[in-house]
């Protein structure tokens, strides 16, 4: 890819008044943030010859759309899905506005759109699609929106692609802790669904800031389960106090919105329930009944427990 680097330069450190100067000569809108019209120049001035359309972005291989994010100056590395949801989520959104809690505003058929532009399942009712694009702006989160501060301040220093280096992939401290096997095998279908809606029941009742945390974490349900069945692997299939506490310990290291007391008490209620299906030891159980049953039961056992959180959330 060859790019104008001075000029790409020059639009990087300069203000929103110039920059809608600039916008002005070269026929596009000017309005907006600092930071949707400086994505907007680049687009039509450093790029204008590359299809930056949905269907364009798709084309791309992994390589491409890694060097396409370093000329807009945001984060390059990850998935090649993470990438793609990067890109549009900066070529089409402003940041400060598209957050989870703006989420709330949209209906379902803008979420359903959404869903579909973020590459997402497009199954599910309204506050389903909600956690699925909440799960994708945590991720995502710092990653678009805004050119990085020293670029900002100082431009480009050389060329932007004098040099070729092969990205390192992406990895996760935590990846190394977290095996992504299950505890048995792979979990039911229906298991995942009621977990994931019991994170969010009783959901228009609480604060924005619960209802926030509870979409997200609502959005990586399958990690979760994915969290517990090593836990149990590495722990000889005992559920106790200490397998919760590393939980939490690990969701926190992720990134996990946490913080709240209600929040960490339904994810640990929630994981609980999903630690049983799959066969756990509830270790601190007095008088518990084996866990060990086929899974059918297990799943319309789990349904019914699940079901009342709701209950419990009046207390």
């Amino acid at each position: 890819m060859r790019v104008d680097s001075v000029l790409l330069s020059s639009i990087y450190t300069e203000r929103l008044q110039n920059l809608r100067l600039r916008a002005e000569e070269c026929g596009i809108s000017k309005s907006g943030s600092v930071e949707v019209l400086r994505a907007r120049l680049i687009c039509e001035e450093v790029l204008g010859d590359l299809d930056l359309s949905w269907e364009g972005i798709q084309s791309m291989t992994h390589k491409e759309i890694g060097a396409v994010l370093k000329v807009f100056g945001i984060k390059s590395s990850g998935s090649h899905r993470e990438r793609r949801q990067r890109l549009w989520l900066h070529l089409n959104y402003d940041s400060r506005r598209m957050t989870i809690e703006n989420l709330a505003e949209m209906n379902r058929d803008d979420l359903h759109e959404l869903c579909k532009r973020l590459e997402l399942d497009l199954t599910g009712n309204r506050t389903v699609l909600m956690g699925r694009v909440a799960g994708v702006l945590t991720s995502q989160m710092n990653g678009w929106g805004r050119i990085k501060r020293s670029l900002k301040r100082n431009g480009l220093q050389s060329p932007i692609f004098s040099e070729h280096k092969p990205e390192p992939e992406e990895t996760s401290h935590d990846d190394k802790e977290i095996d992504q096997g299950s505890f048995q095998e792979a979990p039911a279908e229906a298991l995942l669904e009621d977990a994931s809606d019991s994170m969010v029941i009783g959901l228009d009742k609480q604060p924005a800031q619960v209802q926030g945390d509870l979409l997200t974490i609502q959005a990586r349900v399958s990690d979760l389960e994915r969290m517990i069945g090593t836990i149990l692997r590495s722990h000889g299939g005992l559920w106790g106090d200490s397998e919760k506490e590393l939980l939490l310990r690990l969701a926190d290291r992720r990134g996990w919105p946490i913080n709240e007391q209600f929040v960490k008490h339904r994810l640990l209620v929630v994981a609980t329930n999903i630690a049983e299906v799959k066969g756990a030891n509830m270790s601190l159980s007095v008088g518990a009944r084996p866990m060990v049953e086929d899974s059918e039961s297990a799943i319309r056992r789990i349904r019914s427990k699940l079901s009342d959180l709701n209950q419990g959330n009046k207390d």
